[in-house]
């Protein structure tokens, strides 16, 4: 009974715009510009942009990590604080961005996917930027040191985390393109592909923290033990921006399951 109802629906909007056309070019009212408007409240306007747009604040606030890793490494608090500064800044973007999206995202019946999967999404994408927040608040309140022995690791593993955001931005700035598509075609293949680029960055950056806490551990008994703990939990903290990009990728799956 719903199907049809909405058959009908669409089959009288189609009529209705129909004899707009015909209307307009009798006394010219704009009624195809009236008609679109009705329509766009009906279906919604596309919910995708507005998270295409968060997912590009979140690469760019875990971006500047590299940025604020290399100042902490050469000592430089006062570069590190500034590049605090943007971080929280841009985190705070995302999460205003995010609440603007869940405030506004249609709730129309004509969606391809559920609302509540781009919601999950939505909230995936933005504890990027949470944990990017969260380890670099943690490194400049305690001004902790990065071991010269370790260092260029450190930054190695960094980078790759980034990269990892890198993708799941990439891979979510397709959603427009398969929203319009209905989820079907060749653009599922593309976005398959991206995932699947994403799962070797996310198994990348688990083998190299692995590896880092174990050039930690050769180094151990010559840190301050509450240092070393830090030290460890400082390096889970930014794997976790690559676990929460390969989370990104696990809800684009899910969307193209429907």
């Amino acid at each position: 009974m719903r199907f049809w109802r909405a058959a009908e629906c669409i089959t009288g909007l189609l009529l209705w715009r129909y004899c707009c056309d015909r209307m307009a070019s009798r006394d010219g009212t704009n009624w195809t510009k009236i008609m679109s408007n009705v329509m766009a409240n009906i279906f919604g306007s596309s919910p995708v942009m507005p998270v295409e747009k968060h997912a590009d604040v979140v690469f760019r606030c875990a971006k500047r990590l590299r940025a604020f890793f290399a100042a902490a490494i050469d000592g430089d608090w006062e570069k590190a604080r500034t590049v605090r500064a943007d971080i929280e800044a841009l985190e705070q973007e995302a999460d205003d961005r995010k609440k603007e999206i869940r405030l506004h995202l249609p709730k129309s019946l004509f969606m391809p996917v559920p609302r509540e999967d781009i919601l999950e999404l939505l909230l995936v994408q933005d504890k990027i930027a949470n944990r990017t927040r969260d380890v670099s608040g943690l490194v400049l309140g305690r001004k902790m040191e990065i071991p010269p022995s370790i260092a260029e690791e450190f930054l190695v593993f960094v980078d790759r985390n980034i990269d990892a955001a890198k993708q799941a931005r990439k891979s979510v700035r397709e959603l427009d393109e398969l929203f319009t598509a209905g989820f079907k075609g060749a653009e599922v293949d593309l976005v398959s592909e991206l995932i699947e680029e994403l799962d070797r960055i996310e198994t990348d950056t688990d083998d190299m923290g692995a590896a880092l806490r174990r050039s930690v551990f050769k180094i151990e008994s010559t840190l301050n033990p509450i240092d070393a703990v830090f030290l460890y939990q400082a390096i889970d903290l930014i794997g976790e921006i690559a676990d929460m990009a390969e989370r990104v990728g696990r809800r684009l799956e899910l969307l193209l399951s429907h």
